[in-house]
């Protein structure tokens, strides 16, 4: 019996570890060290770096809570988001996306999208079906319309649409009854 508690000391255990910070780094790629916590992790700040592309790995990371992107130079984020489904919070603003892939609708956890000054031009359907959604920033992003279910989101806190081109807002957003702050200024409303 000895011998079989023993041997424990001769495998290795695999770290716990839940929070990686590669703010601030100058990293062109998301790194390899990363995914080598794919069941741990559940934090992970890339923001302020040089990266354009989320390798197909990342989206392995299953618990992911937090996703901190922002301040790169991303084009374009994977369909592959929606396994991500335990994502609370997603930040991509200050890149250079276009679009939110429509699988973001898996991500039903999801809380806090800040997507600000990205040149989307449109909100994303998908978007639209989050239901968990309290804060959603979306600052200069070229917007020129809110679709019309967009009061589906009826758990929004705070919404964030300033600098854009809006110039009006769908019977919908009556029902987003628990907005306690809303920013719509510097668009084109009459």
């Amino acid at each position: 019996m000895a011998f079989i508690s023993c041997l424990s000391c001769f495998t290795k255990q695999e770290e716990e570890v839940t929070e990686l910070d590669y703010r601030h780094c100058s990293l062109d790629d998301v790194p390899n060290d990363v995914f080598a916590y794919e069941r741990t992790l559940e934090v992970l700040h890339l923001d302020s770096n040089n990266i354009r592309d989320l390798p197909r790995p990342l989206f392995h990371c299953h618990g992911l809570r937090h996703l901190g992107l922002a301040d790169n130079e991303l084009g374009t984020i994977p369909q592959a988001l929606s396994s991500l489904s335990q994502l609370v919070t997603l930040d991509v603003a200050k890149n250079v996306l276009t679009d939110i892939p429509e699988t973001i609708k898996q991500c039903k956890q999801l809380a806090v999208i800040e997507a600000s000054v990205n040149p989307l031009q449109k909100i994303p359907e998908g978007c639209t079906q989050l239901v968990s959604l309290t804060e959603l920033y979306l600052n200069d992003c070229f917007l020129e319309y809110i679709p019309a279910n967009f009061g589906r989101l009826a758990k929004l806190k705070i919404l964030e649409l300033r600098e854009n081109s809006l110039n009006s807002l769908p019977k919908s957003m009556d029902r987003l009854v628990n907005l306690t702050r809303i920013d719509l200024s510097q668009n084109q409303f009459s």
